[in-house]
């Protein structure tokens, strides 16, 4: 599958952050929802006079209604002569037009090789939660999860690493038709920070749908004393859902960073990405 860009065209990443409050979530949806990617699109429009033509983001993490992003990035490929006209200004004037709770913080053209989905080699999460009796701090609570039993962050610390490694992660992702849930879960750890809100990082090559909100549901299962160390790692090796791991809430989700390899290593990883996985078959003796 060939991902060149077209002659003509100059493709133009894009680094950028949204709450996700008000958001149906990134990805343009039919009936008018408002979504962050139709938002930005919408922007570029009216801000390089081409409102009969729409530029198409692809973005490195497409995120659900609710779940927030520091560290998004997307590519646009741009007619080159439209991108060496507004190219000084862009910035600031989607700056003028964006809503708050959304801002692009860089535009530069992207090397060669370079596209934001399938050049990435990780994506980092963060999901906070605080089991304060009293609940979450009023400015934190559209990204603060309240989780109403004290936790043990330690008995979660065991549970999460028995998970780190790649996976068939089908037990905890909401499967999609033709899609793998093979992935690589590069890190995943909690601490607690001295204003008590517990932040798990969750690092992997890639994520499929739910996994990083079922991964947590699952943790604070542990860490509420409901369930062992050992059962997320038992879920995970029987495959299947299991009804007492819950998809916790989105709000307290937040894309933190995406990582990329070096210049020349672009488009290979691009390439690799899109090959369908399967694990290792197990020796016979």
């Amino acid at each position: 599958m060939s991902d060149e860009v077209q002659p003509g065209y100059v493709r133009v990443r894009l680094d950028l952050s949204y709450d996700g409050t008000d958001f149906h979530g990134w990805a343009k949806q039919a009936g008018g929802k408002r979504t962050v990617q139709g938002e930005i699109e919408d922007a570029l429009r009216t801000v390089t006079r081409t409102r009969d033509t729409t530029y198409e983001l692809t973005v490195a993490g497409r995120t659900d209604a609710g779940v927030h992003a520091r560290g998004q990035v997307a590519h646009v490929d741009l007619p080159a002569e439209l991108w060496a006209e507004h190219r000084e200004k862009l910035l600031k004037r989607l700056a003028g037009r964006l809503s708050k709770d959304v801002r692009v913080w860089s535009l530069a053209e992207a090397p060669a090789g370079f596209n934001a989905r399938f050049s990435a080699v990780w994506r980092r999460y963060a999901y906070r939660v605080t089991d304060n009796p009293g609940g979450v701090d009023p400015l934190l609570r559209n990204h603060v999860l309240w989780h109403d039993w004290p936790l043990d962050v330690a008995a979660m610390n065991e549970a999460a690493a028995r998970l780190v490694g790649e996976h068939d992660f089908a037990a905890y992702c909401k499967r999609r038709e033709g899609a793998t849930t093979i992935r690589t879960l590069q890190e995943l750890s909690l601490e607690r920070g001295a204003d008590g809100v517990v932040t798990a990082v969750v690092r992997a090559d890639a994520f499929c749908h739910n996994m990083v909100r079922s991964l947590i549901g699952a943790l604070l299962f542990v860490g509420d004393g409901h369930r062992g160390p050992e059962w997320p790692g038992k879920v995970l090796a029987a495959g299947v859902r299991d009804s007492a791991v819950h998809v916790v809430r989105p709000h307290g989700l937040t894309l933190e960073e995406v990582g990329y390899p070096a210049d020349e290593l672009l488009a290979a990883r691009n390439k690799e990405a899109r090959n369908k996985r399967s694990l290792p078959s197990a020796g016979c003796c």
